[in-house]
């Protein structure tokens, strides 16, 4: 059975940080791009971050830019999002997505397969 699983999210004050690990298991996605999105309550998923293949290349929804930042470990089939300067605005689920795609990235939600049950973010002002 193919699974992501999610974890490191929690309740951090406002400008602090938080590290998301996503491990993949059933299978490898070493080879396929991934991504993160964000769902806070009442409002649609949203894209996040995207990351390639090998890693070289990313993409960030400007509302993170400057301030997150996602990396992958092939060998250990983990994708990680650093989360820095936390506002209370990231507040949400975090999830991690994975595509069965191997060219590129995508801002698309529609362009992955296999999603992450979601772990929590709480950013308290």
């Amino acid at each position: 059975q193919v699974q992501l699983v999610e974890s490191g999210g929690g309740l951090v004050q406002a400008g602090g940080s938080l590290r998301l690990s996503c491990a993949a298991s059933g299978r490898s996605f070493s080879g396929n791009y991934m991504g993160w999105f964000r769902q806070a309550a009442g409002k649609e998923r949203e894209f996040v971050a995207t990351i390639n293949w090998s890693g070289t290349s990313t993409d960030y929804a400007s509302s993170v830019k400057g301030r997150f930042t996602i990396s992958r470990d092939r060998a250990k089939d983990t994708v990680y999002l650093q989360m820095n300067s936390l506002k209370p605005e990231d507040t949400a689920v975090y999830y991690c997505a994975a595509s069965e795609w191997t060219s590129g990235w995508s801002r698309n939600g529609r362009d992955y397969h296999h999603w992450g049950q979601g772990t929590q973010v709480t950013v308290a002002s």
